[in-house]
């Protein structure tokens, strides 16, 4: 019965503290891989062209889908705003919330999300694959740094396109703004731009980019981490991608809140 309650209490023990130190790993490691990959991104030779080849993959590739994302948010924004401040007599702020909305929040956490879905997934399930197929193994035997070759190209890339992509994000989704509160609901454009000149400041559009910087910064550092580390075959890789999107999106939103605190405060 002793023996029982023991087991019991191991069980119970292990269940609380298996998550924990997964979490404390998972932090180290993406800590200490990303630390090497800025570290080789400073030495020669420099791999220009697969910086390239990665900015094409994450930043144009991606301009279909933040495009799209960013009228329809913009779009449907200024709708919900426009109904909620038409009981107030203040529709002529419309376009100076949405604008403001845009600039700080929607922009840069939306465009990394989308990116995380679309870029930042596959980046997690080709480096997997590389591993389990041991092609990393094989460029380390040629005598070139894998972390060099793979990661710290796409690390700077996704550093530098995700506030482009955010800045079209933000275009596209005024665009979408005054489709709908200028054309479609009929509101004043005069009015409409008087409002956006009046509440948004170029200190909102720095904050933006600032922020869409970080965040193509960690979500690249997290999905190079699980990929690169991927093992156990094909069900592996899924596993190494599913948790690179998820914990990418989670820290995005987490770190959403401290940027948010610390450039308001």
């Amino acid at each position: 019965m002793e023996e029982g309650e023991k087991g019991k209490a191991r069980s119970l023990f292990a269940f609380v503290l298996d998550p924990i130190l997964y979490w404390l790993d998972n932090i180290g490691s993406v800590v200490t891989l990303t630390l090497q990959t800025i570290i080789w991104l400073l030495r020669p030779p420099y791999r220009v062209a697969q910086m390239l080849a990665a900015a094409d993959f994450i930043g144009v590739q991606s301009f279909f889908i933040v495009a799209l994302t960013g009228t329809f948010s913009g779009m449907v924004v200024t709708l919900q705003t426009s109904y909620a401040l038409r009981a107030f007599s203040a529709e002529g702020r419309v376009g100076g919330i949405v604008a403001v909305s845009l600039l700080r929040e929607l922009a840069p956490v939306f465009t990394a999300i989308m990116v995380t879905a679309r870029a930042g997934s596959a980046m997690a399930a080709e480096l997997g694959n590389m591993r389990v197929t041991e092609q990393i193994d094989a460029i380390a035997t040629m005598g070139v740094s894998p972390v060099q070759y793979l990661l710290s190209p796409r690390l700077l890339a996704s550093t530098l396109m995700l506030p482009l992509l955010t800045a079209l994000y933000t275009s596209v989704g005024m665009a979408g703004s005054y489709l709908v509160g200028v054309v479609w609901l009929g509101g004043d454009f005069g009015i409409w731009m008087r409002s956006i000149k009046e509440t948004a400041v170029p200190k909102d559009l720095i904050m933006g980019l600032e922020k869409a910087a970080v965040f193509g910064f960690i979500l690249t550092a997290i999905s190079c981490r699980h990929g690169f580390f991927a093992g156990g075959g094909a069900r592996g890789v899924g596993l190494a991608t599913t948790r690179a999107v998820v914990e990418s999106c989670v820290t995005i939103l987490v770190a959403n809140y401290i940027l948010t605190q610390a450039m308001l405060g």
